[in-house]
């Protein structure tokens, strides 16, 4: 069931926690949340926005990213997710997310493969995780909690937790962020 709030916006389902990536710390202001797709032309446009406001809000803000990848428009875009999630295995995460969004015109198997190399990954392990699709169950986890949060493109924001309905471009999102922080 899709949780809403007064001003009928829609709200996170799934908390953030331990299963997530996140950069920033626990104890940050506000949390964004994307629900983004390696091979989506507007989160390759949102990335370097998000660059840029952690690095300007520092911790006052928390990012996480949640994998919803639109297979049908998008073919790469379930492997590159689980290619995410190989990473993160090996604590890498956002070493692959960010090579995944430099490099998203190339995101076949041997392009993900060279990819875990140049990050210094195990690239054996790498192999063996996207040949038996051991994250593929993890993705299909962020993706099915971004349905029930009303996630139905990409990229989509949350902000402590609701629903980010504006635009996402730097000004924007900063000021909506910045208002999060002046809120209990």
């Amino acid at each position: 069931m899709l949780t809403t709030t007064a001003n009928m916006r829609p709200r996170l389902t799934l908390p953030v926690g331990e299963r997530d990536h996140v950069q920033g710390p626990p104890t940050a202001a506000v949390t964004l949340v994307e629900y983004g797709d390696y091979q989506c032309p507007y989160c390759l446009r949102a990335h370097p926005i998000l660059v840029d406001l952690r690095a300007q809000l520092g911790d006052t803000m928390r990012l996480v990213f949640r994998n919803f990848p639109l297979a049908t428009v998008h073919p790469n875009a379930q492997h590159a997710a689980e290619a995410a999630e190989a990473a993160g295995a090996q604590g890498r995460f956002w070493q692959m997310h960010d090579s995944l969004f430099e490099h998203q015109s190339r995101l076949d198997d041997a392009a993900l493969l060279r990819y875990a190399a140049e990050i210094g990954l195990d690239v054996g392990q790498f192999e063996r995780d996207m040949e038996e699709h051991r994250f593929a169950p993890r993705v299909r986890e962020d993706f099915q909690s971004g349905i029930r949060s009303g996630v139905n493109g990409t990229p989509t924001f949350f902000i402590n937790g609701l629903r980010h309905d504006g635009t996402w471009d730097f000004e924007t999102l900063a000021g909506a962020i910045l208002a999060a922080v002046d809120q209990p």
